[in-house]
C-alpha cells in the first residue's frame, strides 16, 4: 500500500490567519441585500494597526468601540482581507479589570 509522505488529508490552500490590534477606524456601508429571501447585511471596513479589513454583519452598528483591542481570524484574498463570521472579538486584558 503507498503511503503519503507529506501524510494524509485534505489542507486548505489558503489557511486562515489569526491577528490582533487596536481598532483605528470603522466604515459601514449598506444594507445589502443579493437576493430574495436572504437577509439583509452590512459591510463593516475596519483599520486595525493601519491594516483595512472587511466584516459582513447582519448588524447595522459593530458593538465595538473606537481604541479597543480586538482579536479575529481572517483569510487573504486577492482584493482584500476578509474577516471570518463570529471570528471578531474583544480582547480582555487581566491587568486592566482591577
Amino acid at each position: 500500500m503507498a503511503r503519503n509522505p507529506k501524510g494524509s488529508g485534505y489542507r486548505s490552500p489558503n489557511p486562515k490567519k489569526v491577528a490582533r490590534g487596536i481598532v483605528e477606524a470603522v466604515e459601514t456601508e449598506g444594507p445589502f441585500n443579493d437576493w430574495v429571501g436572504m437577509p439583509q447585511y452590512y459591510i463593516h471596513h475596519l483599520t486595525v494597526d493601519s491594516l483595512g479589513y472587511r466584516y459582513l454583519s447582519p448588524d447595522k452598528e459593530l458593538g465595538i468601540e473606537l481604541g479597543k483591542k480586538v482579536t479575529f481570524r481572517y483569510k487573504e484574498t486577492t482584493n482584500d482581507r476578509v474577516i471570518d463570521k463570529r471570528s471578531l472579538g474583544v480582547v480582555i486584558d487581566p491587568s486592566e479589570l482591577l
